[in-house]
Order: C-alpha cells, then structure tokens, then sequence
C-alpha cells in the first residue's frame, strides 16, 4: 500500500463538552461509519473524548479519573472494528521528573490495543484559548505505521510552528494527521454579505 491507497476519514461530530459517555458513542458510530467506508484510519478531533475546551473540569481530579475510565472503556469497544487504526483526543495526566503532569493528549489504538501516544507541544494561550493553565507541554514525536505508511501526530497549535513537524519528519514520518479544535465565540462564523 502507499499513501494514495490510505484511507483516513474523519470524525466531524459535536463533542459535548463533559459528556464523555456521548463522546464515546459519537466516537464509536464514527469508527463504524469509518469503518464501513473502507478507512484505515479515523481520526476524531483534539480533546473529542471531553469535548474542546474542557478548562476548569480539568481541575477535578473526579473528572480526570472519569476521563481515564472513559478512555479504557473506548479502548475495549474499539476492538470491535478489526485493523482500525482510532486516533482520540483526550487529557492524560503523567509523572514527569517527580510531578504529576497534565497533557493535552492524542492515542492511537487498533484492535483494542494502545499503539502510541502524542502530546501537545504548543500550547496556544491568546484570545480565546487559555491551554497553558491547564496543560504542559510535550516534547517528543510520534510516528506510526498504518500498512507500510508512517503516519506522524501533531496537535493543532503544533501545526503553526516547524519545530513539530520537522520532529515528526526526522522520526520518519511521511504523513501529518493533525486533529484540532476550536472553542466556540460570537461571531466565530459570521455570516457571508
């Protein structure tokens, strides 16, 4: 297979903010639709399982525990859908030099398994968006392979900086898939005269 025989849809639902229940559905209606359509890859956007921006319930350790919970159980019903390659967005907290880290998050899985895992490294932090509150920054690449192709992982903000990119290229990667997200705002999309 080479990069024009790959199949990557996308999931363009609307995540609800703190319905991580109904943003699990969305995200597995989405794999079968995925699925059925012959895609090997879907990718849901940035934060898809919490929905975007989740700010303060990031600030719950109830919600984050609920949050890993919610993820594990993804991973379970993703198994369903044979040689799907799911990429979920999704905070994660880790332990980093001694301290207890959040990140704002995206993981591979396929056949129920968690194949890899990417962290944001650019966190946007102007008009509407407050990421550096919240989150820390990653620093490594993420590159996987989906029949013979390496696919590389950047998060949104990411994508408006080199370093990123250049990071993935080095570590292999011969494909971007970026999932991104916007808060919603007043007149976001206003009306065309």
């Amino acid at each position: 297979m080479n990069a024009t025989n790959l199949r990557i849809a996308l999931a363009q639902s609307n995540f609800i903010l703190g319905d991580l229940q109904g943003n699990v559905l969305k995200i597995i209606a989405s794999a079968k639709l995925s699925q059925d359509g012959g895609a090997n890859v879907l990718v849901t956007p940035e934060l898809s399982l919490t929905g975007y921006p989740p700010e303060d319930l990031l600030l719950r350790e109830a919600f984050l525990h609920a949050v890993n919970d919610a993820l594990d159980h993804l991973r379970q019903e993703l198994a369903q859908f044979k040689d799907l390659f799911v990429v979920v967005g999704h905070p994660k907290r880790k332990m980093i030099d001694g301290q207890n880290r959040l990140f704002n998050q995206a993981t591979v899985f396929c056949n129920g398994a968690l194949v890899t895992s990417y962290s944001k490294q650019f966190l946007p932090n102007t008009q509407v968006f407050d990421e550096v509150r919240y989150f820390s920054s990653g620093t490594d690449a993420c590159v996987f392979e989906v029949h013979g192709i390496q696919l590389g992982l950047l998060i949104c903000e990411d994508a408006w900086h080199s370093a990123p990119a250049i990071q993935a290229k080095q570590a292999g990667a011969q494909v971007l898939l970026i999932p991104n997200a916007s808060p919603f705002h007043l007149e976001k999309n206003p009306a065309a005269p």
